[in-house]
């Protein structure tokens, strides 16, 4: 993983400033009559999708629910705020421990939200028991925030929702635009009083398993597949520079249309407009905000960033994140595979 990191000295005791590669914006094209294939040319980077405005920081307002993002200011704003809860998750857990936005605490991916023995997320008790370890209460609003443009953040939100949490914020931006915008870092240790809390079991409606896939996938149903090209073509089995997580087969689900997630963000990490996203969703690929639609990728991750873009920003009332993804698919007896650049 590529980190350009400068140190800095604050106060008293040493913060580490950390940030990630720069995002990118690509050229896309096609349409969804099928669905057909959104086609992303990673050698063909185009400055003038990069959105940089200060605007979009502070402002959200042409999302359709605007209030699940918030600003690095709202944030700064709130750091001491006892109703507030600000959590980081990260790909990389040293960066938290380099430096945290003041008062945040750490909810790892696998560590914390993944059942140690089975392949699953904690049940129902577990995650009230995480809650309560990290001070969160059924009434507080949870900020996430995290690295690789909120790639994990978003990841996090979903299993927060997964378990009905109503409150969710994501700091737009993550930790590419706090650092950005010069806000300070911490190292301090993070405790807070242990809380009760209560949560219902997991909701269905927003997870998508295997068999459904299945179905969906035959009925020619709305399905994105937001991983790389090459990933999507089956000439590779994970994401460029990452090992191999044991996929026994490369390609796509037939049907699914390529849209990377990349295409979601801007080059500082914050989420592009509402009318971009609307052109290369509803325009270019012709999709329905009503039409039930499944995202996946490797193995929910980045998949849970679009299927945030797609339920919060731009409002379709039934997406799913199939958190399976290709290494269950890739590993399955008898699911259809298709390849190359076309969804069938």
């Amino acid at each position: 993983m590529k980190k350009d990191e400068a140190t800095c000295r604050g106060g008293s005791h040493r913060t580490t400033r950390t940030g990630t590669g720069a995002g990118f914006a690509a050229r896309t094209g096609g349409s969804f009559a099928g669905p057909r294939a959104m086609v992303y040319d990673s050698d063909n980077i185009e400055e003038a999708d990069i959105l940089t405005a200060r605007e979009e920081e502070l402002t959200m307002p042409d999302y359709v629910h605007p209030d699940v993002l918030v600003s690095t200011e709202w944030v700064a704003e709130h750091l001491t705020d006892p109703t507030v809860r600000i959590v980081e998750s990260d790909e990389d857990r040293a960066l938290y421990t380099q430096g945290h936005i003041p008062g945040a605490v750490e909810i790892d991916w696998h560590v914390d939200l993944q059942d140690p023995l089975q392949r699953d997320y904690i049940d129902r008790a577990g995650f009230e028991r995480l809650c309560a370890e990290r001070g969160i209460s059924n009434d507080t609003t949870v900020v996430f925030y995290g690295d690789k443009n909120n790639w994990w953040a978003c990841y996090a939100f979903w299993v927060f929702k997964l378990y009905g949490h109503d409150k969710c914020r994501i700091m737009n931006g993550g930790r590419k635009r706090w650092e950005l915008d010069g806000r300070p870092w911490s190292t301090d240790r993070v405790d807070y009083p242990a809380t009760t809390y209560t949560a219902p079991e997991q909701d269905g409606s927003i997870r998508a398993l295997r068999d459904e896939v299945l179905k969906h996938c035959k009925a020619g149903k709305q399905l994105l597949d937001v991983r790389s090209p090459e990933e999507y073509r089956g000439e590779r089995m994970h994401m460029p520079d990452y090992p191999n997580e044991g996929a026994v087969r490369g390609g796509h689900i037939p049907g699914a249309a390529n849209v990377p997630w990349p295409l979601n963000c801007n080059e500082d990490g914050t989420f592009k407009t509402a009318k971009e996203l609307e052109k290369l969703y509803i325009k270019e690929l012709k999709m329905k905000r009503r039409s039930p639609t499944i995202a996946y990728c490797r193995i929910g991750e980045r998949s849970s960033l679009t299927w945030f873009v797609l339920k919060y920003l731009l409002g379709f009332g039934n997406v799913k994140n199939y958190d399976g993804s290709w290494l269950e698919w890739g590993n399955a007896v008898r699911v259809p595979i298709a390849k190359g650049d076309t969804p069938a």
